[in-house]
């Protein structure tokens, strides 16, 4: 037996007279932002003005009015103001967010009767139309409306029609249509076939959610010998240069226990010496599981100092939430219905055709013993690591574990600490990664990442910009990963290092480096986009002053985000005209217009250059031969532009980009 399924529609039935005369005689429609229909929340962050758009219309002649109304969950007022038409029935508001949390909107409207009559009343006026008539139909509006108030409003109103005994026609006219008598009349009247919208969710995060410059590393490697495991005292020295380089999140890969069983060994060979470390994604031995730190890198104590001396550096730390577990896990003979067994008698591990993992292996999230128990447990680990003060997670590979787990664990852990941050490491389909923003996901790795050409890179930010995305979606730029050493800088040098960094950290207010992108590590295993000697599975001491580094870059690059408000989102971002495919040229500016910056980006790390550009005189209400302050960012030097079209040359041997902000004059 099955169950019963929802029925289509039937779009062929007969509207029942009954329901037509109940249906709302006034549309409100294609508001924003709205995700699918309100079954999702969009997104927002504190501090932020939500803009709120909607399609509000009626039959025939008569105006609207139309009110924006928000609240934030638990509070019993709502804040109610006025949205404005900007044609094309489209109206539009907005509304302040100042705590984290649920918000909710929804949109009324009206058939507005006094600013109908006013409206209808100026224009005959103005065509010397008579309007004895409809000067007495008004003094009728105001005598009704008089009926249905009482106290200072009433009195106002009796003083109103008073006001309007006697006067002359032309005076009359002038009276009715003043600011004074509509703001009376607005809250007097009655709201003739009001009309309302679902009430659409909205979630506000902290700012972090938004604007944040992550550094990746594994603190193993923070040794000066690759025989000497790294530990969180020694990740402690490295906190000054990670401030300095102006990073606002500290990044780990999981800090929890490695597994023997299948370990793996260098470049993820299948032997491993018994000096081998492991990777750090095949959690959980004897010591413990994902509650648990490895032992070589500390104690909790230790731990607990990192995050404190982090947070007195400017630095949040950001942990590795990765759901799988080495063959030596806890879990295995603790409940060991979580897991998938083979007809043989063998766990199943994880695969990635071609890629395998013999020294991981995965959960079942639907097995029997597991509901509810595995997701009790895991939504308990991510509160356990909230309170040794962990407030940002990466979530290893979101995608292969269920939308509704997601759902529910990051409404769960949020309702308690709205402040935890999620970022969902997952490159897969499109619709799946919407998806998982909007499940709750606070961002997420992008594209971005193979994203190089002008075209490619175009279609990405435009895309990016749009609903629903732009709704769900927040990109994190990481311009590498331990996983993924990009073809784009195998051979391109520090130049290409240098045009990923500006493209990442200017083209979204979330960007992320994993360590090593500094100093422009680029040997990859052949025809792999992999890092030689990987990471993952070895030991690597750096010297991060070593010669050709881009630390001073990156720290001015950081620098330049802090301080332009229009960095700070991925949002806004506008393509203008250059003439030549391999420079791309792109704007931000800040929502009340007082910072505007332009950046232009040679694609080609190899050779020289040059373009005829247009500055966007017209989005400042300039002429095209107006004259325009600019500035260069990153060196300081200042300027006059004269004039829309401009030459740039982008040498990728000095500096393959512009970071210009400009003023009028």
């Amino acid at each position: 037996m099955t169950a019963d399924l929802p029925q289509e529609p039937d779009s062929s039935a007969v509207l029942p007279l009954a329901q037509a005369l109940l249906m709302p005689r006034i549309a409100i429609e294609s508001t924003s932002p709205v995700l699918d229909g309100g079954q999702f929340a969009a997104k927002a962050t504190v501090g932020q003005q939500v803009p709120v758009t909607s399609k509000v219309f009626t039959d025939g002649h008569d105006q609207l009015a139309v009110t924006l109304s928000w609240r934030v969950t638990g509070s019993e007022a709502w804040n109610t103001s006025a949205m404005q038409f900007m044609g094309n029935d489209t109206w539009c508001g907005a509304f302040p967010v100042e705590d984290k949390g649920r918000y909710v909107f929804f949109i009324e409207a009206w058939i507005d009767r006094f600013a109908s009559f006013c409206h209808e009343l100026e224009k005959k006026h103005q065509a010397g139309v008579p309007v004895s008539l409809e000067l007495q139909e008004g003094r009728v509006l105001v005598q009704h409306a008089i009926e249905l108030t009482q106290g200072p409003l009433q009195t106002q109103l009796q003083a109103l029609l008073r006001d309007l005994s006697g006067l002359l026609e032309t005076e009359q006219v002038a009276l009715f249509i003043s600011e004074h008598s509509t703001q009376l009349m607005a809250q007097a009247q009655s709201r003739a076939y009001l009309s309302q919208s679902p009430h659409y969710p909205v979630e506000v995060e902290r700012g972090l959610a938004q604007f944040a410059s992550w550094y990746e590393l594994f603190p193993r490697s923070v040794t000066d010998d690759p025989s000497r495991h790294g530990t969180f005292n020694d990740v402690r020295q490295r906190l000054p240069m990670i401030h300095d380089m102006g990073f606002d999140v500290l990044y780990f890969p999981p800090i929890h226990p490695i597994g023997r069983r299948y370990r793996k060994g260098p470049n993820n060979s299948l032997q491993a010496g018994p000096d081998d470390p492991g990777s750090p994604y095949a959690i959980g031995s004897e010591e413990g599981g994902h509650e648990a730190i490895h032992p070589q890198l500390g104690t909790r104590e230790d731990f607990r100092r990192l995050v404190a001396d982090a947070a007195d550096h400017g630095l949040e730390i950001a942990l590795d939430f990765a759901i799988q577990c080495s063959q030596d896990h806890p879990w295995l003979q603790q409940h060991p219905g979580w897991f998938n067994w083979r007809p043989d008698g063998s766990i199943r591990y994880a695969e990635n055709p071609p890629k395998k993992y013999q020294d991981i292996v995965n959960v079942d999230f639907y097995a029997p013993d597991a509901i509810p128990a595995l997701w009790l447990e895991l939504r308990d680990i991510v509160l356990g690591w909230v309170v040794e003060g962990v407030k940002i997670f990466r979530v290893d590979n979101p995608h292969t574990k269920p939308l509704p787990f997601w759902q529910w664990l990051i409404a769960d852990v949020r309702a308690v600490h709205p402040e935890v941050i999620f970022l969902a490491e997952a490159f897969t389909t499109p619709a799946m990664m919407a998806r998982l923003g909007k499940v709750g996901y606070s961002q997420s790795y992008t594209y971005f990442t193979w994203r190089n050409t002008k075209a490619e890179l175009s279609a990405y930010f435009t895309e990016l910009n749009q609903s629903p995305l732009r709704d769900c979606f927040r990109p994190n730029f990481f311009v590498n990963t331990p996983d993924i050493n990009p073809s784009f800088l195998h051979d391109s040098g520090r130049p290409g290092f240098l045009i990923r960094a500006v493209l990442a950290s200017m083209g979204s207010g979330l960007w992320g480096m994993y360590s090593g992108f500094e100093l422009c590590e680029s040997a990859a295993l052949p025809g792999r986009e992999e890092y030689l000697d990987s990471e993952k599975y070895q030991i690597r001491p750096r010297d991060f002053s070593a010669p050709g580094n881009i630390v001073a870059e990156i720290s001015q690059l950081n620098r330049i985000r802090r301080q332009n408000p229009a960095l700070h989102s991925h949002l806004g971002l506008t393509l203008y005209n250059a003439w030549n495919d391999s420079i791309l040229y792109f704007g931000k500016r800040s929502a009340d217009g007082s910072n505007f910056v332009l950046v232009a980006v040679n694609l080609d790390p190899h050779n020289v250059q040059e373009a005829h550009f247009e500055l966007p005189l017209w989005e400042m209400g300039l002429a095209d031969d107006a004259h325009t302050a600019g500035e260069d960012l990153m060196t300081g030097h200042r300027w006059t532009w004269y004039g829309k079209t401009q030459w740039m040359r982008l040498d990728p041997s000095q500096q393959p980009f512009g970071i210009w902000r400009i003023k009028p004059l």
